[in-house]
């Protein structure tokens, strides 16, 4: 259990850092990929661009977490950390998206962010 508590955790770490890279350098697709369109070149830009950074540095802390600090506190940055897709499956419904996103994306990627919580306080 370990192993797949560490594995996952690391998954989803540089899951996240993928998603920052996605939104600073191709924010169209980014946005289309999370569920609402934006226009890059518009106000929803800058928007973009927070986000990019945002998830970039969530796997960063999360991988410096990991290696640093253990699984201990790795397990409660997931747990922190599972409030940001939960509040971006309701983002996506607010704002127009499809349930099948909002749900199947978003509100999915949360519960596997608060497994791997409950696996890393099991280690």
């Amino acid at each position: 259990m370990t192993i797949t508590a560490y594995a996952l955790a690391v998954v989803l770490d540089l899951f996240c850092l993928f998603l920052g890279y996605r939104f600073l350098c191709r924010p169209a697709a980014a946005a289309a990929g999370y569920g609402v369109r934006a226009d890059p070149g518009g106000d929803a830009g800058a928007y973009l661009s927070v986000k990019g950074l945002r998830d970039g540095t969530l796997g960063l802390v999360g991988l410096a977490l990991l290696a640093f600090a253990g699984a201990r506190a790795e397990a409660w940055f997931m747990l922190a950390v599972a409030l940001v897709p939960l509040g971006d499956t309701l983002i996506v419904l607010r704002h127009g998206g499809t349930k099948a996103v909002a749900f199947g994306i978003h509100f999915a990627t949360a519960v596997v962010v608060l497994i791997s919580a409950g696996l890393l306080f099991a280690v």
